[in-house]
């Protein structure tokens, strides 16, 4: 798998592991509170374990591995409170983020985020393929921060959103959300590319908003199931 990949991109191979991995653990492919064994991880990846260390260490620092005395590496949990506090940053953020693009976006951009907006619609749609649908979320949100024309604010914005990831294959395992989130993702791009900033922010706010209230009835149907 490695190989293919490393064919198509051009990084160092230890950059390659990590990404996979993290890959994995962001889409659900690897779950929480899975260990990763060094041995076990090179076997399958076609890879020595000096990479698959240091990914490890990586994904450590960034919140998604944790490492205890003996009980070794292993998937940290999320947990409700872990997602509403990411959504609570998301909805000022990218509100700001959408304003910025209404004042900002150019003709051409315009018309790509039409494009996007309607590939994302075909996508619901079809509804018989979450990751792309997934990815296609992802797409129509990071071309937003692209026409915000702020590089401090994308980086920050794609640090948040790649933390939602883990998030998103929960939500888009209810099919509920599909219309509403499509209708969503419409008035923000008619928004945006009608100039109208404050419209903007406001429906960015909003779309945001409802996916965080819909984390939080999640966790109360835990908190129900546990009692």
């Amino acid at each position: 798998m490695l190989t293919d990949m490393q064919l198509k991109v051009q990084k160092p191979l230890k950059d390659l592991v990590y990404l996979e991995l993290k890959h994995k653990i962001l889409t659900g492919e690897i779950v929480s509170q899975t260990r990763l064994m060094e041995i076990d991880l090179s076997e399958k990846m076609n890879v020595s374990r000096t990479p698959i260390r240091e990914a490890i260490k990586r994904l450590a620092d960034d919140g998604l591995v944790k490492v205890e005395p003996r009980r070794g590496a292993y998937v940290a949990n999320i947990s409700i409170k872990d997602m509403l506090d990411v959504f609570e940053v998301r909805e000022d953020m990218e509100g700001f983020v959408a304003k910025l693009a209404a004042q900002r976006i150019t003709d051409e951009e315009k018309e790509q985020l039409k494009a996007i907006a309607r590939e994302y619609e075909q996508a619901i749609e079809e509804a018989d393929d979450k990751e792309k649908i997934i990815a296609l979320d992802e797409k129509f949100h990071n071309f937003i921060v692209k026409c915000s024309g702020n590089e401090t604010l994308s980086e920050l914005v794609n640090y948040v959103q790649e933390l939602s990831l883990r998030f998103r294959y929960l939500y888009y395992d209810d099919s509920s959300l599909y219309e509403s989130t499509l209708e969503q993702h419409n008035r923000i791009m008619e928004a945006i590319n009608g100039g109208r900033a404050e419209d903007a922010r406001a429906e960015a706010d909003a779309h945001v908003k409802t996916l965080k209230e819909f984390i939080f009835a999640l966790g109360e149907k835990l908190d129900d199931v546990r009692s």
